[in-house]
This record gives C-alpha cells, structure tokens and sequence, in this order.
C-alpha cells in the first residue's frame, strides 16, 4: 500500500473515531436525565464509576452501554470504511486507529469542553474488537481484582497492561498490540491521581450506594 494511502487511513479513521468517543454517555445522561454536569460533583471525572456515585445505578448501567457501544461502533466504522491493510493480512490500521482515538475523544471530547473520562469502559469495547479472548480474560482479572480490593482504579489498571502480553501469546497483528500498548499506556496515566491515592492509602473503595464525596 502506498505512503499516501496509508496516511489518509490513519487521519479519517483517527478523525471518525474521535467524533464518536467524544459523545460523552455520563456528561449526556447526567444533563439530560437529572439536570447535573456530572463533572461537577464525586470525583469530578466523566466516567461509569463517577455516575454510579453521584448518580445511581440506572445512569451508571446507561452509561457503562454507552461508552462500550461508542467504542464498538467506531472499530467497526474503521474496519469497514478502510478494510485490511492489504488483502488477506488480517491487519486493520483503520479499526486500530478509530478504537484508539474513540478513547481520546472520550477523554477529551470535542464538544463538552475537553474534559471528560479515564477511558475504561471504552478501552475495554475497543479490546474486545481487537482480541476478544484477550479482553474477555482482562475483563476477569478486573472482576477478581475490584471483588478483593474494592478499588476500580487498581482493577482497571492491572487488567489493562496485561491485554497488550495477552495479545502476544495469542499472535495477533503487531499494529494492534502497539496501539494496545498506546491504550495501557493512556489509562494509566488518566489514573495518575489514583495512583497516587492508593499509594498514600486515601484512593475511594467501590460502593454501590449513591454519593456525592469527593474521592
């Protein structure tokens, strides 16, 4: 494939997925449904975790829908839209590139201000398009690390930089795992702060309860 070719790949598809990661399920549900920039209470982060404490259940299961839904659709417009690298190589820079940035745009959405979520919940739809096994067995180790700790920062973490060595055992394309590496690497440093917490031992334990303290 030409040079050319491959770098309108990369920036449409980059562009597109964007557009779709900044369509901020939490920030949408919080002002439509309850009057509330859910930004503006909890930790002040636009994610499922931050709903579910300041908002409840319901809005945190419609928001968990909506930030994996955005991240499946916009790979899917990436595959599509760009295809294989070249014909038969299994390689889809377009889907890699539209999963990746649907991340960044929910972290940092075009349309409420720049300032959004930590990515989880899209990373995870995203990881579940480039290697299903891969994503499904992150999705355990998460589940078993928030059931023992309690500590969805610590869970969403681990279970993120273990994806790109999974993706390796199960010889998927060397693109994707550089973009899953890219991906680690995103959730981990929108996790500073919580590192940090945990480390002085101040980070906030999952409650299902509604609240409004500030983690």
């Amino acid at each position: 494939m030409r040079l050319m070719a491959l770098v309108i790949i990369i920036l449409f598809s980059s562009f597109i997925g964007y557009l779709i990661g900044s369509v901020n399920t939490s920030i949408i549900v919080g002002k439509l449904l309850f009057r509330v920039d859910v930004r503006e209470h909890g930790s002040g982060n636009a994610g499922a975790t931050n709903a579910l404490r300041t908002l409840g259940k319901g809005a945190a299961i419609a928001v968990v829908i909506g930030d994996f839904l955005k991240g499946i659709l916009a790979c899917l417009i990436g595959r599509w839209v760009f295809g294989e690298l070249n014909p038969g190589d299994g390689v889809f820079i377009g889907e890699y590139m539209a999963g990746f940035f649907a991340v960044v745009g929910h972290n940092w959405p075009i349309y409420f201000g720049f300032k959004g979520g930590k990515g989880v919940m899209t990373s995870f739809a995203v990881a579940m398009m480039f290697s299903p096994l891969s994503a499904l067995i992150c999705l355990a180790v998460f589940i078993i690390i928030v059931a023992i700790t309690r500590f969805v920062s610590l869970g969403s973490m681990v279970s993120a930089a273990i994806f790109p060595v999974l993706a390796i055992v199960f010889n998927e394309p060397l693109y994707m795992v550089l973009t899953g590496v890219a991906l680690v690497a995103l959730i981990i440093w929108r996790h500073k702060a919580n590192i940090e917490r945990l480390v002085s031992g101040n980070e906030t334990k999952l409650s299902l309860k509604k609240h409004k303290e500030k983690e």
